[in-house]
């Protein structure tokens, strides 16, 4: 059987407060193969936590503990920060939330897209920019040559969430981890986003971590689905059988949800009673 990619037992993401350390991530476990793998729940509910604590980005006095936090055999708490700059990026990348305004509003996007590779690799100026293009056309910006030449404000929503797709795969990571990518987005631009992160993965032998609160969306482009709720993974479930879900959160959830051909008069609404205690 082949090794996980990334294998996870009981991680926990923890802040102080007023009324003493709050888990915003509690316990959680999974293992990633060269799959598609969606987090799906609502706000709040520890999805991006989780890719953070993964790339060692919760700053203090945030705290990430795990019995195991393990990337290609990798113990990921064992590094110093040296050594994460190593991984992140050139072997894990994470797309952030609206990533059209992670980008630098004084470089120009391919500055920033060779950045990427210049932080990992030495390579000449020639062979930098044929990669930058070629990664540019990979992610279907056409005419980019151009583009390459413009600066964030100069490009639109979908071209700029193209772009820092582009910068996180320039890499070529073995996982890449995409926090609600298309945000902000139209649906037809939604769809093209979802296309090229899926060409991508399929053609580099990638694995993947999309998280979304759209339940239909993940299950159409992701194998293996969990399901969470305060913190924790109350459903894990093949991205087929969704629709036979049993915990009442993800049953809430999937009902919750418009259909085109919607005959009810009102959604209803998740009634948390019913899987929560006092």
């Amino acid at each position: 059987m082949t090794a996980p990619l990334l294998d996870i037992e009981n991680l926990r993401v923890t802040f102080p407060t007023s009324t003493g350390p709050v888990d915003v991530v509690r316990g959680l476990s999974f293992a990633l193969g060269r799959e598609r793998l969606g987090i799906v729940g609502e706000s709040g509910s520890g999805k991006s936590m989780t890719g953070r604590a993964i790339l060692r980005l919760v700053r203090p006095p945030g705290r990430v503990t795990a019995d195991r936090l393990h990337f290609d055999g990798i113990d990921l708490l064992a590094q110093n920060p040296r050594r994460m700059r190593l991984i992140r990026g050139a072997r894990i990348s994470m797309v952030m939330q609206d990533p059209k305004f992670s980008l630098n509003p004084v470089m120009t996007i391919g500055a920033q897209i060779a950045e990427a590779v210049l932080t990992h690799e030495r390579v000449s100026r020639v062979d930098l920019h044929s990669r930058v293009v070629a990664m540019l056309e990979a992610v279907r910006i056409d005419d980019p040559d151009r583009v390459a030449a413009l600066y964030p404000h100069e490009v639109s929503g979908g071209m700029g969430q193209r772009v820092m797709i582009a910068m996180m795969l320039i890499p070529q990571p073995d996982v890449l981890i995409a926090d609600e990518p298309t945000s902000a987005l139209d649906g037809s631009v939604q769809a093209q986003v979802l296309d090229i992160i899926d060409e991508q993965i399929t053609s580099k032998g990638m694995g993947l971590i999309l998280i979304s609160h759209d339940l239909n969306m993940v299950a159409s482009y992701c194998e293996r689905i969990l399901v969470m709720y305060r913190g924790e993974v109350v459903e894990e479930c093949r991205a087929d059988a969704l629709a036979d879900a049993r915990h009442p959160y993800t049953r809430g959830l999937l009902a919750a949800m418009p259909h085109i051909d919607e005959t009810r008069d009102e959604l209803p609404v998740l009634d948390r009673r019913a899987w929560t205690t006092p």
